[in-house]
């Protein structure tokens, strides 16, 4: 049945028509448009591929299934009761590959402001959490899952503080049964740079907008201080005191070292006045974005932070850098000793993270630090390690068998697994493909 949301009377009948079209159009491409098959439960046994497993290196042979984890690997084994298995001969099995930052689930079209859920409003809104604004039914999941794109941290934009992004698995009927437990605040830093080619601020405008940003983050700071002493006093006491301020217990796990927080920042000086504040504050930190992170790295690389960067694909960030700054980025940090996971930053377009990668790993990444970078590398960084990035024993089953190196845009994904559960490799985009292949009535 067809469900439409309610409309808020308050706005105009020209808002009303225009969104009840917009709810319309969209109910009518999940109908059309989404998985027809079922996601498939079992034990599954995949037999006979060459297995990259990340962490300990690469070997032909199996994998087995079982209860929504990697029940065993390694050769030979032995075909349980009841198995479905999977025959995996001169194909591939890497493990599901992690977006450090992405917007899929929480926005549908960038440019019609009604499909868009990432951001909130106000300036300091930590609390606010991008897990209960995903929506499992989102278009473009399934078409990020067939490129062997399992899990991506869904990530708020906005304000300076504009709430806490979660890890998420590209599959489940609601935002619960997707969660992997993570779930991170973000932080954009005061940008010194112009917002687009339509800003007209002096630079004196640009530089005093920035001060006063950093004086607001510092004024925050100064708050969660008090708060967190006020908190240790009344548990040291064991009393109980009104702790009913979420943004300050938002941070403070952030605040006593507990969590690192993801720092939003990209141009050169906003870097180095970034390393000097978290430094300033002892927190631990990852740093996201850092499109100019290559001019810096040795520093960052001596902060011990990890960096969260993309997208690859991008134009760069000054007239006079490099034609390739954006594609080298990666990996002139990592060669300076920087731990690099990868992120596409996009919605529609997440499904081009392994191009991402691609491009990084051309130019100068390589591609084992570039499959580190879109697997074990952001578990790490996320705290999930032990359960997702590489191929293990224990570890959830999140992989994907492919015909060859999952970068190249020739490579196809034959199967996908995601907690376990064989994902038909069906999107919008296989449906329509499908349909117009094999036209009814055909074209003379």
């Amino acid at each position: 049945m067809l469900k439409i949301t309610p409309i808020n009377l308050s706005i105009s009948r020209n808002e009303q028509y225009i969104i009840l079209v917009v709810q319309i159009a969209f109910s009518s491409l999940v109908v059309s448009a989404q998985q027809v098959k079922k996601a498939e439960s079992g034990i599954f046994l995949l037999k006979n591929g060459t297995i990259h497993t990340v962490t300990s290196g690469t070997f032909i042979g199996d994998i087995l299934l079982k209860d929504g984890i990697i029940a065993d690997i390694g050769t030979n084994l032995s075909e349980p009761q009841h198995s479905k298995v999977v025959d995996c001969t001169s194909k591939h099995i890497y493990p599901g590959m992690i977006d450090g930052g992405s917007r899929v689930g929480l926005s549908e079209v960038s440019s019609i402001s009604v499909t868009n859920d990432f951001s909130e409003l106000g300036d300091y809104i930590p609390h606010m959490k991008a897990l209960t604004a995903v929506n499992p039914n989102a278009v473009a999941i399934p078409v990020t899952r067939i490129n062997g794109v399992t899990t991506v941290f869904a990530k708020p934009s906005g304000g300076t503080f504009p709430g806490t992004g979660a890890l998420i698995d590209l599959f489940g009927y609601s935002p619960e049964q997707m969660t992997t437990g993570a779930e991170h605040i973000v932080m954009n830093f005061p940008s010194t740079g112009r917002r687009g080619r339509w800003d007209r601020r002096t630079d004196d405008d640009i530089k005093k907008d920035a001060d006063k940003a950093l004086k607001n983050i510092n004024d925050v700071w100064e708050s969660v201080t008090q708060y967190h002493k006020m908190d240790s006093l009344a548990k040291a006491e064991n009393q109980k005191w009104l702790n009913n301020n979420p943004q300050m217990e938002a941070l403070l796990p952030v605040f006593r070292g507990q969590v690192p927080i993801l720092i939003e920042v990209n141009s050169k000086g906003d870097i180095e006045s970034a390393l000097e504040w978290v430094a300033d504050k002892k927190l631990k930190v990852v740093l996201t974005g850092v499109s100019e992170g290559w001019r810096l790295a040795d520093k960052i690389a001596k902060a011990k932070i990890a960096v969260i960067t993309g997208p690859v694909l991008a134009v760069p960030g000054r007239d006079n850098d490099r034609y390739d700054a954006s594609y080298a980025n990666a990996g002139k940090m990592s060669k300076a000793g920087v731990k690099v996971a990868i992120r596409t930053d996009g919605s529609e377009n997440t499904r081009n993270l392994p191009f991402n990668a691609g491009f990084a790993a051309a130019y100068g990444l390589g591609i084992d630090e570039a499959l580190k970078a879109v697997t074990i590398y952001p578990a790490e960084i996320f705290g999930v390690a032990d359960k997702y990035g590489s191929l293990e024993k224990n570890k959830v089953a999140n992989l994907f068998v492919s015909t060859g190196d999952p970068f190249e845009t020739k490579t196809q994904i034959e199967h996908l697994f995601i907690k376990g559960w064989k994902i038909p490799m069906e999107s919008r985009h296989t449906l329509l493909y499908d349909e117009f292949l094999e036209r009814t009535p055909g074209v003379k």
